[in-house]
C-alpha cells in the first residue's frame, strides 16, 4: 500500500485541530477544517441579522478556529499566507466533501462514545483506501472501530500529534488489531519525510508511549516532592538541565500543559490500570485536584505551580506555590555542590552521573525520581512499544528529554545502578536481571559506526535509512577527511565531501575559514562536490565576536582588517568554485552563518531555519559579503536599467537595518534570505541526505560556476533615501543616535558608495566597502559595548 496525500480533512476546529490543519498547510497539504453547527447566533450574528441557517454562521466553529491561528505565539504556520490552504467548513454540510481527501483525522473532544459516532458516520461516506485516523492521547484504537467494516479497520489507525505540532518532533502511530501493516509502514515514511516528524509505533495501551512515561514520572516527582518536602524552585533545579531536561523542568512544564490536562491525562491511566501498584502512582495528589478546582491551572489561568507579578519598580517577578499553604512566595534560587557539578559537565550523560555521583539532598532527590522512571520504564517494555529504541526516541521527542530511560540508564552504569536498586529493596524486571546475567553492561553498544540495542535477550541493529545520514557516525567509521579544532571535512559517500562546524556554537573563526579554504582544495583535487552541514543544536550563531571584540579594544585594526578580508575571499572562493556547493542550514542561522549559506549554489534549509544577517544587533553590519549578496540579488532581478532598484533594496535595509531574523524557511525566503531555487527540508534529520542529492543533481545536470557579475547601484541617491527612511526612525524615537551611525554605515554599503546612480561595479569593489564600514564600528565605544554586553548577557544592548 502506497500513501499519497493530496488533501486532506480535519473534524475538530478547537486549538489542536486548527494547529494540526495549519501543519499540514506547512508541507503543501490542504485540508478541509469541519466542527459542529453551532446552536446559537452570537450578538454579532444577530445584529447583521443572521439566522442558524445562514453559511457563515453554520461554518462559525471552524472559521473561528482558523483566525485564532493568527492569535497563537509561537506561530503555527510556516507562513501566514499558508492559512489560505485551509478550508472552513461543517460536519452537517460538508462530511460528504470527505470523499474528496486522501486522509480524514479527527480531532474531536476526548470521549469514547462522541468518536464512535463520528467514525459510523465517516464510514458512511468513506471511498476505499481513503486514510482515516484519530488525533487521540490515549483512548483505545480498537474500541473506537468497534461495529466498523473490516476494510475500514484496515484503513484506520492513531495519529498522536504532540502539541504544538508544528514543534514538537514525536508522532505515535498507533495500529489497532486489524490495521494494515502496510499502511502503518508507509504513514511513517510519509510522516518522517513530508511533515518532518519523529515517528514511534506505539501499542494501543492507556496513553501510549510518551505520555505514560513522562505522566508517571512528573507524579512520581510530585509524591517524592510532598513526601521529603522539597519546594517547587529545588525540584526544578534538580529535573531540568542538570538531567538533561528542559529548562521548563517539572512545574513549569506542567502549568505550560496545564493542570487540567494533566489530571485528565492521569486519569486515564488510572480508570484503566490493572495493577494496583501502578494504580496507586497514577492517583493524582490532593493538592493537585485543589488546584484545579481554585482554577489555578497553570499558564492559560494566569497561575499554577508559578505566577507573575508586577514588582517594585514596575518590572515582574515570579512567586511559586507553597504546598503546605498554598500561599504564594518570592522564588528563591537553589544550588547545591550537585547542581554545580552537574551545571559544570558537558553533555547530558556526564550532567546526570555528575548530579547523581554526588551525595547531597538534591542528588538523593534526582536518584528517587530517576531509579523509579527507569524501572517503570523497563516494566512496560514490549507492553506500550516493541521495544526500548522506541521508548527512548519516545521520550527524547516528545518531552525533549537529552536520554530516554534506557540511555539514561547506560550513562550511570547500568550494573551499578542495578546492585544500588536492589539494595534499597527495589524489584529489578527480570528481563534487565537476565540481560546483565548474560553478561552485557549496557542496553545499547556501538561497534564500526553502527549502533545496537537490547532487544528480546539480544543486540539488534538500529534501521539505518538511508535518508539519515549521521555525521557523528561517520566520524566514527573515520570517514574524516581532514579536520581542526573548528571544523571537519567528511566523506559522505558517492564523491561528496560534508563540512561540518564543530566549534563552541558553530562560531566562525579563523580555524572555521581555513577549513573551508582547504575543504574547497580537497575537494577541487579528489571529490566532486561540497555540501556544508552539521548536527549541531544551531547551524551558526555567526562570527566569533568574542575574537573580534579583543582585537579592537587593543585597537589592533590590522588584525581586525585581516580577519573580515579573509572572511570575504573565502566565502568568494566557495561562491566561485567550479564544483558544485550546498549549504544545509537549520534552527540558528545567524550573521556569518547566513553569508556561509549566501554564497552556495543551493540551499536546502530545514523549515525551522531562524535565518538572519544581525550584525546590527553588535553595532556592526555585515561583512562577510552579505550586504554585497543582497546588492547582487536586487541587481540581478532587475536586469532592465530602468527599472526602479529603490523599492527592494528599502526592504533589504530595512531587514538588516532592524537585525530582522526569520521565524521559519519559508519565511527566510520571504524576507529575501533565500531564493526561489533554494528549498525547504521539513525534516531537519534528513538535511545531510538531502544537500547531498542536490550536490549530485547539480553535478549531473552539468554544472558550471557563476561567472563574474557587476551590480546596479543606487549611488549617492539611494543612499539619501535609506539615510532619510533612518532619520524618521530616530525621530519617531524607534532608533538610538548610534542605531542611526550604523544605518548610515549600512545604507552607503548596500548603495555602492557615492557613486552615481545606475553604476555598474564588481563584487570586490562592494566588499570593499563592506569591510571599510565594519572597521570604522569596530572603532566605535558604542560598538564595543554592544559587543561586550552580547558577551555577557546573550542579548542586544540598545545604547
Amino acid at each position: 500500500m502506497t500513501v499519497t496525500i493530496h488533501r486532506a480533512a480535519v473534524i475538530g476546529s478547537g486549538v489542536m485541530g486548527a494547529s494540526i490543519a495549519a501543519h499540514l498547510a506547512n508541507s503543501g497539504i490542504p485540508s478541509l477544517l469541519l466542527d459542529i453547527v453551532p446552536t446559537k447566533l452570537t450578538p454579532v450574528e444577530e445584529a447583521k441579522g443572521l439566522t442558524l441557517a445562514d453559511r457563515s454562521v453554520r461554518n462559525r466553529l471552524a472559521t473561528d478556529g482558523i483566525a485564532k491561528l493568527a492569535k497563537i505565539k509561537p506561530s503555527p504556520l510556516y507562513d501566514e499566507a499558508f492559512v489560505s490552504r485551509i478550508t472552513p467548513g461543517n460536519v452537517e454540510d460538508d462530511l460528504k466533501r470527505i470523499a474528496e481527501v486522501d486522509w480524514v483525522i479527527e480531532v474531536v473532544t476526548e470521549k469514547l462514545a462522541v468518536k464512535q459516532e463520528l467514525l459510523a458516520r465517516i464510514e458512511a461516506v468513506w471511498k476505499p483506501g481513503m486514510i482515516v485516523t484519530t488525533n487521540t492521547s490515549g483512548i483505545s484504537i480498537n474500541a473506537m472501530v468497534e461495529g466498523r467494516g473490516a476494510d475500514f479497520k484496515r484503513h484506520f489507525l492513531g495519529t498522536h500529534f504532540f502539541n504544538p505540532p508544528r514543534y514538537m518532533k514525536l508522532l505515535e502511530l498507533v495500529p489497532g488489531k486489524s490495521t494494515s501493516p502496510d499502511l502503518v509502514r508507509d504513514m511513517a515514511a510519509f510522516a518522517e519525510r513530508r511533515l518532518g516528524k519523529g515517528v514511534v509505533i506505539a501499542k494501543d495501551t492507556p496513553n501510549f508511549v510518551a505520555n505514560r512515561i513522562g505522566t508517571y514520572g512528573l507524579l512520581v516527582t510530585l509524591q517524592t516532592m510532598l513526601e521529603k518536602g522539597y519546594t517547587v524552585e529545588e525540584v526544578d533545579a534538580v529535573t531540568g538541565p542538570a538531567l538533561g531536561r528542559p529548562k521548563s523542568a517539572t512545574f513549569r512544564t506542567l502549568d505550560l500543559v496545564g493542570l487540567d490536562t494533566f489530571v485528565h491525562v492521569a486519569g486515564n491511566v488510572y480508570d484503566k490500570a490493572d495493577d494496583e501498584a501502578e494504580k496507586a502512582v497514577f492517583e493524582v495528589p490532593e493538592v493537585l485536584k485543589e488546584m484545579v478546582h481554585r482554577g489555578w491551572i497553570g499558564e492559560k489561568s494566569g497561575q499554577g505551580f508559578y505566577k507573575k507579578v508586577k514588582g517594585e519598580g514596575g518590572g515582574s517577578e515570579i512567586l511559586s506555590l507553597n504546598f503546605a499553604t498554598l500561599d504564594y512566595a518570592k522564588s528563591s534560587k537553589v544550588t547545591s555542590a550537585s547542581i554545580e557539578a552537574a551545571k559544570s559537565a558537558k553533555g547530558a550523560r556526564e550532567k546526570t552521573k555528575a548530579l547523581l555521583g554526588a551525595k547531597d539532598k538534591y542528588s538523593e532527590l534526582a536518584w528517587d525520581i530517576v531509579k523509579k522512571v527507569l524501572l517503570y520504564s523497563a516494566d512496560k517494555a514490549g507492553e506500550i512499544a516493541d521495544s526500548i529504541e522506541d521508548i527512548d526516541k519516545a521520550m527524547r521527542w516528545g518531552f525533549n528529554w537529552e536520554l530516554g530511560p534506557f540511555e539514561t540508564w547506560d550513562a550511570i552504569g547500568l550494573v551499578k545502578s542495578v546492585q544500588r536498586m536492589e539494595a534499597e529493596g527495589d524489584t529489578v524486571p527480570a528481563w534487565v536481571k537476565d540481560w546483565i546475567a548474560a553478561g552485557h553492561t549496557s542496553f545499547y553498544k556501538k561497534e564500526g559506526g553502527s549502533t545496537s540495542y537490547s532487544y528480546r535477550g539480544e543486540y539488534r541493529a538500529v534501521e539505518q535509512k538511508p535518508e539519515l545520514i549521521s555525521l557523528r557516525s561517520l566520524k566514527e567509521q573515520n570517514k574524516v577527511i581532514r579536520g581542526n579544532s573548528g571544523a571537519s571535512l567528511i566523506d559522505v559517500g558517492d564523491g561528496v565531501a560534508c563540512l561540518e562546524f564543530h566549534s563552541p556554537n558553530n562560531a566562525i573563526g579563523a580555524d572555521i575559514l581555513n577549513m573551508i579554504q582547504g575543504s574547497v582544495e580537497e575537494v577541487r583535487n579528489n571529490y566532486s562536490a561540497l555540501i556544508i552541514a552539521n548536527e549541531g543544536r544551531n547551524f551558526c550563531v555567526g562570527a566569533n565576536i568574542m575574537l573580534l571584540l579583543m582585537e579592537a579594544q587593543d585597537e589592533e585594526w590590522d588584525e581586525v582588517n585581516a580577519i573580515i578580508r579573509l572572511f570575504q575571499d573565502t566565502m568568494m572562493k566557495l561562491k566561485h568554485f567550479e564544483k558544485p556547493v550546498v549549504a544545509a542550514p537549520h534552527r540558528m542561522t545567524l550573521g556569518g552563518g547566513v553569508e556561509v549559506c549566501m554564497p552556495a549554489d543551493e540551499v536546502n534549509a530545514s523549515s525551522e531555519t531562524y535565518y538572519g544577517l544581525v550584525e546590527v544587533g553588535v553595532g556592526l553590519i555585515p561583512a562577510g559579503g552579505g550586504c554585497k549578496e543582497f546588492a547582487l540579488r536586487v541587481s540581478n532581478a532587475n536586469p532592465n536599467p530602468e527599472t526602479d532598484l529603490q523599492p527592494l533594496l528599502n526592504q533589504i535595509f530595512l531587514t538588516i537595518g532592524t537585525a530582522k531574523v526569520s521565524t521559519s524557511a519559508h519565511d527566510a525566503r520571504k524576507l529575501g534570505y533565500l531564493r526561489e531555487s533554494d528549498r525547504v527540508i521539513m525534516n531537519q534529520d534528513h538535511l545531510v541526505y538531502e544537500a547531498k542529492k542536490s550536490a549530485l543533481r547539480l553535478l549531473d545536470a552539468g554544472y558550471e560556476p557563476p561567472a563574474a557579475q557587476k551590480i546596479r547601484v543606487v549611488g549617492a541617491e539611494g543612499k539619501a533615501v535609506m539615510k532619510l527612511g533612518a532619520l524618521a526612525m530616530k525621530q519617531g524615537g524607534y532608533i538610538s543616535d548610534h542605531d542611526l551611525l550604523i544605518a548610515g554605515k549600512l545604507a552607503h554599503v548596500l548603495a555602492g558608495g557615492d557613486v552615481p546612480a545606475g553604476t555598474m561595479v564588481t563584487e570586490q569593489y562592494m566588499l570593499d566597502l563592506e569591510r571599510e564600514a565594519f572597521l570604522s564600528l569596530c572603532g566605535e565605544l558604542k560598538t564595543q559595548q554592544r559587543m561586550q554586553h552580547m558577551l555577557a548577557k546573550g542579548k542586544a544592548l540598545r545604547n
